[in-house]
């Protein structure tokens, strides 16, 4: 009875340790690979799983999941002969873990080793420029070759990033000089292009004010011509309409004589029949005088007689002159309330003095 207690104690603990060693737990995302009597016997799955005890045993447990893993920073020789240090992550996960287990024997180790092997030989075909500028090139290149070297052993390579790419320290002092240049070079360029816009815009607005301005200036001109015309047609009208007489005409004739006396330039005097057949109607009024002239020589008066008739002759002149001017200054009221009736004639007879024919012809002569 005393040896039987020990026993039965002793097989409840080798009963205890077989259920132990026979029960599998596997965790999602996990693959046990189970080997019997040292072969390949199945794959356990996640979930609850019994194994034969002390005849079983779990070879490997691979983890199902995408890995990654992050190399340490490689010497690389470009082709132009430069060292760089080139510092990458290999993203991949485990599609078959039998050929995972079987296949390699680290396949961890085999995967970093195959990363440096190959990205030596994509960065030696290329220059420094070239391998800086096409990491996507690269990391598409990577990824090929490591994903058709690494499916035999059961692993399916995502992606391969490139994460940096250092050169040696004179190049980087050089790149960085070469950068400052070319931001400098650009920023003087873009500051010439605002420079030219502003000039073109400054230039833009300048001839747009120019030919504003000559429009103006043309629309002024018109305006005016059409109002001295309107003007000289409105004047023209009212001489028209007033009918003055010969003598009217005559006078306006005389004044402006002494402005065309006074010009410069050479001149040829173009006599209007007008003026002729005005002239002889004023002439009409001052014939005593002309035939007193005439006749002075072969008359014999006393002094006396000769200034009564010089005083009677001068008296008709000057009335004559007097009857002129008014009715110069009737035709001036009648063409535009108190306007002249010719400008150009008005201001000749100003400009020579202000001396009018009625001015002359109204002095008497002095007695001797």
């Amino acid at each position: 009875m005393e040896l039987a207690i020990p026993l039965v104690g002793a097989i409840a603990f080798l009963t205890f340790i077989t259920l132990v060693r026979a029960v599998r737990i596997v965790p999602q995302q996990r693959m046990d690979v189970v080997e019997r009597l040292g072969k390949y016997k199945r794959t356990l799955g996640p979930g609850l799983n019994f194994i034969v005890p002390f005849i079983d045993a779990v070879r490997t447990k691979v983890d199902m999941r995408e890995q990654v893993v992050s190399f340490a920073p490689q010497p690389v020789i470009t082709s132009d002969n430069l060292v760089v240090s080139i510092d990458s992550v290999l993203y991949f996960k485990v599609t078959d873990p039998v050929r995972a287990t079987y296949e390699i024997a680290d396949f961890l180790e085999a995967i970093e080793q195959l990363t440096v092997t190959t990205l030596r030989n994509v960065i030696g075909s290329l220059d420094l420029e070239r391998a800086l500028t096409s990491r996507e090139e690269i990391n598409r290149h990577l990824s090929g070759v490591l994903d058709e070297t690494t499916g035999r052993w059961g692993i399916k390579v995502t992606r391969v990033e490139i994460k940096a790419i250092e050169p040696p320290a004179s190049i980087r002092d050089s790149m960085e000089k070469q950068m400052r240049a070319e931001r400098d070079r650009r920023a003087a360029i873009l500051n010439a292009e605002g420079h030219k816009q502003a000039q073109i815009l400054t230039a833009e607005g300048e001839k747009q004010a120019a030919v504003l301005r000559a429009d103006g200036e043309r629309q002024a001109r018109i305006l005016q011509a059409e109002g001295q015309a309107k003007a000289i047609r409105t004047i023209f009208e009212a001489i028209h309409q007033a009918n003055p007489s010969q003598k009217v005409l005559a006078y306006q004739y005389l004044q402006a004589l002494p402005q065309i006396a006074n010009g410069q330039a050479n001149k040829v005097w173009i006599v209007p029949s007008e003026l002729t057949k005005a002239l002889e109607g004023l002439g009409g009024a001052l014939g005593g005088l002309g035939q007193m002239v005439n006749d002075a020589p072969t008359q014999s008066l006393g002094t006396d007689e000769v200034e009564r008739e010089v005083e009677a002759v001068a008296e008709a002149a000057a009335e004559e002159a007097r009857r002129v001017n008014d009715e110069v200054r009737a035709a001036e009221e009648q063409v535009g309330g108190g306007s002249p009736a010719a400008p150009g004639l008005t201001q000749a007879a100003e400009a020579s003095g202000g001396t009018s024919v009625t001015d002359v012809l109204g002095q008497t002569p002095e007695r001797a």
